[in-house]
């Protein structure tokens, strides 16, 4: 059995111990040693030892009420620190260490295409241009409160002093003396929110997650990607290269978010360019103090003259620009007057004056200066620009063709909505090919539509680098897209926004294909697009629409087919991919993921949200952003110069032969089985995730609706809480039953040695098994199950249970993830700190519906236990949604 790094192991039993510390000091040694009794208990029974079992509900069971929060509270930290211990495992810089899990090289990636055929040009062209887009966004998966984040935070920095070999044993003892008291503050601070949080806050979120980790991140990434390109062709990246960029949901997604409006939109726009000028203020100082060299060539001296020291002159103008924006931006964000005089608003108002010292540093023969903080920040400038990041809009299809409708109906056209497709589109390339405004300057048209113009009208306000892509979600038509279009040119707009349909449901996949190829074919919108297009594949629906499986195969398809229509009019497609942390909504490892795409579906570029929690594991540590981007990047690469084979003619058969099966299995029983809503409702605690204030999204699109209409990251949430994880096997364990039956486990065999899209479905499939966990699925259901559902849930459990027989027999393993040692044994250690909350939460969910069917006011220390025990167990799954 793999066991863990004997580093990490260190530093979660040090983690551990000072956790304890503080539980000692408060409450007290008492509480203490009935946690320590509790989880004695959580290994023995883990362990199967007699009577094991009972002996840990039977102290459950017996917790007073002023016990239950400590309790709770001394399992979810735990969690929380080990989480952090293994976070910083894997980017530690100790010697010798060897991380668990490695990230190949830039270099060594380079060298293995080379090696493979391709040629340094086409490696350096393709890397030159490449397009990589980190789309951050408010979905709220991010249970842990800010101010703890912060704190784990520095407990990595204090870990990582540890690390140091030449440490006196007073400097040890002063880091050890920090992280005590930074783990005594954590115990001390409450983790759950009590108020949601606004669509603002998470865009603040969101600006911290770059002020704190990608502002040094991101350069000193691109330093090694120009190294590791100039020695394996020969030219490094270009200066103005930017194939890392960051763009935000956060304050721009109105999908079912009644709480973002224009004006919060407009805050987050300003709030971006005051975070941005107040970032760049801080690097323009610092090169002022550095660049002291009086060196320059003509072009510098032509503009500052005899300057003694011509860089900090340009450097002084640029700063005095900054302070001007930071303070306009402030102004407007208080709704003050604001002084728009010489700001900074477009791009190469800041990207020139630092071109142009650095082009005068080279000319001078300075380079090895001007390769230093000058090109970091000229790096960042490019990639992040004034605006810090690029906001998309997202909103739903029939909010837009509902504003024209009203539009055409007032100027007198007729009924827009009851005119068919082709109508619509005759009538919007023709506005939109003429130049005459549409809208009349009294119109007074309804709320909902006056708040879509409203959006409109901040939008077209922005500079091209401050936007994202303006995504329509529910779109199946082009009329969707042209309908966005018309309204933005009515708004103002001067350039022309990727507009970018989203395909979520089984029907938008498969439909997909013919949708792009329709508004392809419109001559005007070819033009309009400029032969770009960018088009969103949404997981999480397709996925609760028809199972994880069918929405696998479906997304796949619709994306090779995807690529061969924008292939055949000549469009560069990019395929936006609208994934979660779980693999119920397209998660998984990201490099696997990628390398698993379509061939030709990655070319050059690629676009992919970062959700909730994600965002934190993968870019919450600048180390951990750096390794993170160079994943993502040698991936993406990969895939464009190297893509994985098509899959073979009987593959394809096989596929649709096992999804048609699962596809029936699923639906058969969470759209057709009318127990399955209420046992689900049972079972879960769906009902009591909206007490946890996530985020500024409601939990549901609608307030009244069944799982249809629940989101997918509650739905998601609420089975991996009790571990049935039912979303990410539900219908593939029909499947691969008659798969198995009919004696095809050789061909799936074959599938997934040779097709990386296979393989990663199995390996994902087999990962979400090894999460879920029977006998705490069976608690859950005893405890708070009505009887006459039991037969369902009991069914679910077998069927579960052959699932996991199944994967095992087609990897021809006696064990889940025998091939991935260091995860399982990662969840093996975290079992004990988990199954207490598990046992808890179904008692204190029994509690809560109790007292709310009698009308009583369920107590305090109930309802916050039953939250720490949602944030617990979702940080020892490591995925909430």
């Amino acid at each position: 059995m793999t066991e863990l790094h004997p580093d990490l192991r260190d530093n979660v039993r040090l983690l551990g111990e000072l956790l304890g510390d503080s539980i000692r000091r408060h409450p007290g040694e008492q509480t203490f040693q009935l946690i320590e009794e509790i989880r004695a208990a959580a290994k023995a029974d883990r362990r199967q030892e007699s009577g094991s079992g009972q002996r840990l509900l039977q102290l459950l069971s017996n917790l007073e009420d002023d016990q239950l929060l400590p309790v709770t509270r001394a399992f979810n930290q735990f969690l929380n620190l080990a989480n952090l211990a293994e976070q910083y495992h894997g980017i530690r810089r100790k010697r010798g260490h060897q991380s668990d899990l490695m990230v190949e090289s830039l270099e060594e990636v380079f060298q293995r295409l080379m090696d493979g055929g391709v040629s340094a040009e086409e490696l350096h062209r393709k890397v030159a241009d490449l397009r990589i887009e980190f789309v951050l966004t408010a979905h709220p998966t991010e249970v842990a409160r800010r101010t703890l984040i912060q704190k784990y935070d520095e407990m990595s920095e204090c870990l990582a002093g540890l690390d140091h070999d030449d440490l006196l044993p007073a400097e040890r003892e002063e880091l050890t003396d920090r992280l005590q008291q930074l783990i005594t503050e954590a115990w001390h601070t409450d983790e759950i929110r009590h108020e949601r949080p606004t669509a603002v806050d998470e865009a603040k979120w969101g600006f911290a997650v770059i002020e704190n980790s990608l502002w040094q991140a991101l350069p000193r990434f691109l330093r090694g990607l120009d190294q590791a390109l100039q020695q394996a062709t020969g030219h490094g990246l270009p200066v103005d290269a930017a194939p890392i960029r960051i763009a935000s949901w956060m304050g721009g997604d109105r999908d079912g978010n009644p709480n973002v409006t224009h004006q919060v939109t407009q805050q987050v726009f300003l709030l971006g360019r005051w975070m941005a000028a107040d970032l760049y203020l801080r690097d323009i100082k610092a090169l002022r103090a550095e660049l002291s060299m009086w060196q320059a060539s003509d072009e510098l001296r032509a503009i500052v003259g005899d300057s003694r020291e011509p860089y900090r002159e340009v450097l002084g103008q640029l700063r005095e620009r900054l302070v001007r924006t930071r303070d306009w931006a402030e102004a407007r964000i208080k709704g003050e007057p604001a002084d728009a005089s010489d700001i900074l608003f477009e791009n190469r108002d800041l990207t020139d004056p630092l071109e142009l010292c650095y082009r005068s540093l080279v000319d001078s023969g300075l380079e090895s200066i001007a390769k230093g903080p000058l090109l970091d920040t000229l790096r960042r400038a490019h990639s992040l620009g004034l605006p810090l990041v690029r906001l998309d809009i997202r909103q739903e299809a029939t909010r837009h063709a509902e504003a024209v409708a009203e539009l055409v109906e007032y100027v007198g056209l007729g009924d827009y909505l009851s005119w068919s497709e082709e109508e619509r589109q005759a009538f919007l390339v023709k506005e939109l090919q003429g130049r005459r405004p549409l809208t009349p300057r009294h119109w007074q048209p309804s709320e909902p539509v006056r708040e879509v113009l409203a959006t409109c009208e901040v939008v077209a306000a922005q500079t091209p680098q401050g936007l994202g892509s303006y995504v329509i979600s529910m779109a199946s038509k082009p009329s969707d897209v042209l309908n966005v279009i018309l309204l933005l040119r009515e708004a103002g707009m001067q350039h022309p926004m990727r507009v970018v349909p989203l395909f979520e449901t089984l029907a938008d996949l498969s439909g997909a294909p013919d949708s792009m190829a329709a508004l392809f074919d419109i001559d005007w919108y070819r033009e309009y697009c400029q032969g770009r297009q960018e088009v969103m594949i949404g997981y999480s629906d397709s996925s609760k629409d028809a199972g994880q499986m069918m929405a696998a195969w479906a997304q796949y398809q619709a994306q090779e087919k995807l690529t061969e229509v924008a292939g055949r009019f000549g469009v560069h497609l990019t395929l936006f991919h609208g994934r979660g942390g779980t693999v119920g909504r397209g998660g998984g490892p990201a490099n696997r993921a990628i390398l698993s795409q379509p061939p030709g579906s990655v070319n050059g570029s690629f676009r992919i949200t970062e959700q909730g929690e994600m965002i934190r594991f993968k870019f919450g540590l600048p180390r951990l952003a750096e390794q993170s981007l160079t994943l993502y990047t040698t991936a993406v690469v990969e895939a464009t110069l190297a893509p994985p084979p098509a899959p073979a003619p009987e593959w394809r058969d096989t596929m649709d032969w096992l999804t048609e099966r699962s596809l029936a299995a699923y639906r058969a029983v969470v759209r057709e089985n009318p127990d399955f809503v209420p046992y689900f409702r049972q079972a879960t605690p769906e009902q009591a995730l909206g007490k946890l204030a996530l985020g500024s999204r409601p939990a549901r699109r609608k307030a009244t609706g069944g799982v249809e209409s629940l989101r997918a990251i509650p739905w998601i949430f609420a089975w991996t809480q009790m571990r049935l994880m039912l979303p990410s096997w539900l219908g593939s364990d029909v499947a691969l039953a008659a798969a198995e039956s009919s004696g095809r486990l050789p061909v799936l065999r074959e599938m997934m040695a040779r097709w990386p899209f296979f393989r990663t479905y199995v390996d994902m499939l087999e990962m979400v098994l090894a999460k879920a966990d029977l006998r705490i699925a069976d608690y859950y259901q005893k405890t708070l199950v009505e009887d006459r559902l039991r037969p369902l849930g009991e069914d679910l459990q077998q069927r579960l249970d052959g699932c996991i027989a199944l994967v095992k027999a087609l990897k021809e393993e006696d064990e889940l993830l025998a091939s991935e040692p260091v995860f399982a044994h990662s969840m093996r250690v975290r079992n004990p700190y988990t199954d207490p909350l598990h046992y808890m939460q179904a008692e204190l969910l029994r509690r809560d519906r109790d007292c709310e069917a009698r009308g009583q006011q369920v107590p305090e220390t109930v309802a916050q236990a039953l939250k720490v025990t949602m944030a617990g167990i979702a940080a020892g799954m490591r995925n909430t949604g």
